[in-house]
């Protein structure tokens, strides 16, 4: 019998198809995350328990909640996805699709029809058993008519959700191989139902490694180890302390003071000499994070596509990574799609070029541009520092930036997506449809450029249900062309996850589809 390790392998290379992977029932694929570790200790071998765990993370907000629809940072993605509750699956530190609360699952031919089997024996934190109607009623959480979750997308195509015995059966409107992939996404945790269709997301019950005890939102959260947790080998740590510090030179400083043991987001600028110091570790993976300005494409001047086009072409990208991301990273091409993802194609990169920008100003009616850039912290370290950067190399093009500072609390309600033209970052997605399905697609919750482009979302949907690799592959080549040049969103750079943690903390393989170990730091890593 084919191994999951072998089709994963096969599927790398080539050698067997979207149809072969369906029959195989794996889904499998590799994010292609590659692990650089310096300046710290080798992998330790045996896991052990014990100890109080405190996380420092760039993000955060007082309008934070339990509902996983709400979840817009990764301050909520590591407290909510990676210590309270689990998904029906699960991308490991390898960058394969393991099952989760899913024990297993298959799916009919033309990947229509999907049944996920749920594990047995699991325990929700208040001690009720986890059963079907938990999973169904936590997919239609995302699903309602009022519902504004970035997940609603991605669920959109199930027509029927049902419970078949010990299994939840999906029927999609048409052939998704993606979608055990999907059911990975941190918004779609598994919450306990109440019964009458809804479920109690309040509380921030799930079936996690770790319980919820105290929680102050934009502030801190507390909890300890689930004592119950049914992944054996995993949450390692009495208790977590997860905070909430924007500001990298405080958190850089909480690191090396000893107030906490682990921070994401390390400072670019003085990493090097960070990592000097004998008591931390610094680490870096590569996988799919991408830094990015979106501009809302339905108002002026950003709904004509040749000022778009200018700004495009008024960035030099290859030094905004030597600059801003110190060489921890490589250029974008204004398209999400990294090199590590599924049907990514290269295509001819877009250089810096002033002359070529004035030219579309001027076929634009734009000519002495002036235009606001929105920026902070809180969207990516180094943001503001990119955006004054971006202001100087526009300039040479004859456009003026004005960079508005903003907050760093409520940049993520209160100016992403409000105003015009801001700084942002994505972990990106495993797979080319999840990410173009998250935001670009027409009408989704997180399209934060408001893009509406006909042929872009009919070839989505063609590419969604093409079994056939090759033409699947034009597919996506021509969606990441009319990203690139007609999209609204400047991707100038792929940003390498780079963090720190004190020495007495160690691991194995670490994920690279989001930052911290896949937001599961919590439950793989220990004390040594």
């Amino acid at each position: 019998m084919t191994t999951r390790d072998e089709l994963s392998l096969l599927r790398s290379m080539g050698q067997i198809d979207r149809r072969g992977l369906i029959k195989g029932a794996a889904a499998l694929g590799a994010v292609g995350a590659a692990e650089r570790m310096f300046g710290g200790s080798a992998f330790a071998a045996t896991p052990k328990k014990g100890g109080a765990l405190k996380v420092a993370i760039g993000a955060g907000s007082t309008s934070d909640t339990f509902d996983p629809a709400t979840f817009t940072d990764s301050y909520m993605q590591f407290v909510g996805f990676g210590c309270m509750r689990n998904c029906l699956t699960e991308i490991d530190n390898s960058g394969k699709l393991v099952g989760e609360l899913a024990e297993s699952w298959n799916a009919t031919p033309d990947a229509k029809t999907w049944t996920f089997k749920i594990r047995k024996g699991v325990t929700f934190h208040n001690g009720k058993a986890l059963t079907t109607e938990d999973v169904i009623d936590s997919i239609n959480h995302h699903r309602g008519p009022d519902s504004k979750s970035p997940a609603k997308p991605l669920l959109a195509p199930i027509t029927t959700l049902k419970a078949d015995g010990d299994s939840v059966v999906m029927t999609l409107e048409s052939g998704n191989a993606d979608l055990p992939y999907l059911l990975s996404d941190y918004h779609i945790a598994i919450m306990p139902s109440k019964g009458d269709g809804t479920v109690d997301w309040q509380s921030g019950t799930g079936t996690g490694g770790y319980v919820v005890k105290k929680f102050e939102p934009g502030v801190r959260a507390y909890l300890e180890r689930n004592p119950s947790y049914w992944k054996s080998g995993r949450a390692h740590f009495d208790s977590i302390e997860v905070l909430s510090i924007v500001d990298v030179a405080a958190r850089t400083n909480a690191l090396t003071t000893g107030e906490i043991h682990l921070m994401d987001r390390c400072d670019l600028k003085t990493v090097h000499l960070l990592q000097r110091n004998k008591k931390v570790n610094i680490f870096e993976v590569t996988g799919s994070q991408h830094y990015t300005f979106p501009m809302i494409t339905t108002q002026a001047p950003f709904d004509n596509n040749d000022v778009r086009m200018a700004l495009k072409l008024a960035v030099d990208r290859e030094e905004m990574v030597k600059k801003v991301l110190r060489g921890h990273g490589m250029v974008g091409n204004d398209t999400p799609i990294a090199p590590s993802t599924s049907f990514y194609v290269e295509l001819e990169q877009r250089a810096y070029d002033p002359e070529k920008a004035k030219f579309h100003l001027k076929k634009g009616g734009a000519e002495g541009l002036t235009i606001d850039l929105s920026a902070a912290d809180a969207a990516f370290a180094g943001a503001v520092d990119a955006a004054v950067l971006y202001k100087e190399h526009a300039a040479k093009a004859g456009i003026t930036i004005n960079v508005v500072r903003e907050p760093n609390d409520g940049y993520w309600s209160n100016v992403w997506m409000k105003k015009p033209w801001g700084a942002c970052y994505w972990g990106g997605r495993p797979t080319a449809d999840w990410m173009f399905s998250t935001a670009y697609e027409a009408g989704v919750a997180w399209n934060d450029t408001f893009w509406d482009n006909k042929k872009f979302n009919q070839l989505l949907v063609a590419a969604r249900v093409e079994l056939d690799e090759a033409k699947r592959t034009e597919l996506y080549k021509d969606m990441q062309l009319i990203v690139r040049d007609e999209g609204g969103v400047v991707v100038p750079m792929f940003a390498n996850y780079v963090g720190a943690s004190s020495d007495d903390l160690t691991h194995d393989k670490m994920a690279g589809n989001w930052d911290l170990d896949g937001m599961k730091a919590s439950e793989r890593w220990w004390f040594a």
